[in-house]
């Protein structure tokens, strides 16, 4: 094994992961806000707010606008070329200035339309400011874990934000409860994105914190680079290994200029054919489950004969099961390695849960239960092997733009299937859970060829590490 040193202490990196996760988890808590309170939209007479469900489908289709016409790409190509620093400090920024509108719009007391203009205004701002956020905070994980736990801190990340979600889900009906008849104020409507703008503003002073740690990062990597027998130095991260990881990631100011992002490296990145395979099991994994919990309610109460609330809980338990699973099964990848053979398994079992939700016993819930337990699992196993296999098929250099573009066909997937589910349901009427499930089932067997392309890569690209343990 290689002697090499650490710029940082072994502590630090999980000290940089803290300030990270929170501005994740305020993101994902403040997108959820309304998902289990969606009720009072139904009746604007009720709504002081005067907002009709029509409008709030509106109002949330604007996170993916900004995004999927090109901001995500542009914003993913600055990120490579001015940094994490910079980029994603002006974007975590955006993220939290996008919400305030949002909170502000809500509260504001304005004609329905005006506020609605406002609201979607702000949600694009927040949508764009918190992918290019996401993709800062992945970044950042790989140049901090490179060579140690990456999987694992990418497990916990994921599971910290989907945490947000999960808990959206469960104190928004605490924030505006429900009753009918009533009229719901200004400031019971406003309440959950007010907690969720407390959240990002806290989030927002430890991505200040993580910018000043990672400054001293770098400045800690370029001295070891020009004094790599540094005698202060520890051992065990090949970030210091006699200045090669800083020459190649483009910190050394003395580097070459092929060392440093250029435009034409996203043409490399779109014609890398192991970064399409991985893009594209994104875009049919994530379609196969993300789409299905929009419309969960409507294929799992008249399947398995059971309460909106109880279909309700059963999806919420999606994010809450990787709050668990996901560190966990990142640390196994970290561990054993296997990566593609955990994408496959993960793969086989959304398959297996979609089975379930179509053709299992009309009106036992037991199947339902069953089938969100292997839908879990899935949701957990395939993140946890997926995101940490980018910074291995991709220079350091053009990461950032390839976060961004995997993030950006994600998008474009998820509008389309959103959008195809809804048509499927409105054309089928009583068979559409069937057929909605028909869909589903086929774009998570379609994440199974696609894994198994990935596993045959790595079979015949040993030194791509797809399958390595870290640390290997």
């Amino acid at each position: 094994m290689t002697t090499t040193q650490r710029p940082v202490g072994k502590w630090l990196p999980w000290v940089a992961l803290a300030c990270l996760v929170v501005p994740m988890f305020g993101s994902y808590f403040f997108d959820d806000m309304f998902s289990t309170v969606s009720f009072i939209f139904k009746d604007p007479s009720l709504l002081e707010l005067g907002w009709n469900s029509t409008d709030y489908g509106f109002y949330a289709g604007g996170y993916s606008t900004l995004c999927v016409f090109g901001g995500l790409v542009l914003c993913g190509i600055l990120l490579d070329k001015w940094g994490v620093r910079i980029t994603g400090s002006i974007f975590v920024a955006m993220m939290i200035g996008g919400a305030a509108l949002v909170y502000g719009a809500l509260r504001s007391g304005t004609a329905p339309g005006k506020s609605l203009a406002v609201a979607y205004t702000g949600c694009m701002l927040f949508g764009l400011g918190s992918e290019i956020a996401g993709t800062a905070v992945n970044r950042s994980i790989a140049k901090w874990f490179k060579g140690g736990n990456m999987a694992l801190a990418m497990g916990v990340q994921l599971s910290i934000a989907r945490l947000g979600s999960a808990t959206a889900m469960v104190v928004a009906p605490m924030l505006i409860v429900e009753k009918p008849g009533a009229v719901y104020s200004l400031a019971e409507t406003a309440s959950p994105a007010f907690v969720g703008l407390m959240l990002l503003l806290l989030g927002g002073v430890l991505w200040a914190v993580f910018v000043a740690m990672d400054a001293r990062f770098d400045a800690r990597r370029l001295a070891l680079s020009r004094h790599p027998g540094d005698p202060t130095c520890h051992l065990g991260d090949p970030t210091c290994h006699s200045g090669d990881a800083t020459r190649h990631s483009g910190l050394d100011p003395e580097s070459s200029s092929e060392d440093e992002f250029h435009l034409s490296d996203v043409w490399k990145v779109l014609t890398n054919k192991n970064f399409l395979l991985v893009a594209l099991l994104c875009v049919f994994f994530y379609s196969s489950i993300i789409s299905f919990k929009k419309f969960g309610g409507a294929i799992l109460v008249p399947r398995f004969n059971i309460s909106a609330t109880t279909a309700g809980w059963m999806v919420a338990s999606l994010p809450f099961s990787t709050v668990i699973f996901a560190p966990l099964f990142g640390l196994l990848v970290d561990k054993f390695g296997k990566g593609t053979r955990w994408m496959i398994a993960g793969s086989i079992l959304a398959v297996a849960a979609h089975l379930l939700l179509a053709f299992a016993p009309q009106g036992v819930p037991f199947w339902g239960y069953l089938s969100m337990a292997l839908l879990g699992f899935g949701y957990s196993l395939v993140p946890a092997a997926l995101w940490p296999s980018l910074p291995k098929i991709v220079p350091e250099k053009a990461l950032g733009t390839a976060f961004a573009l995997t993030y950006w066909v994600q998008n474009l997937g998820l509008m389309l299937f959103k959008t195809v589910s809804g048509k499927i349901f409105d054309a089928s009427g009583e068979a559409g859970p069937v057929h909605a499930e028909l869909m589903f089932i086929g774009l998570a067997a379609l994440s199974i060829v696609t894994a198994l392309l990935l596993a045959l890569v790595s079979k015949k690209n040993p030194q791509l590490g797809l399958d390595r343990a870290a640390g290997r």
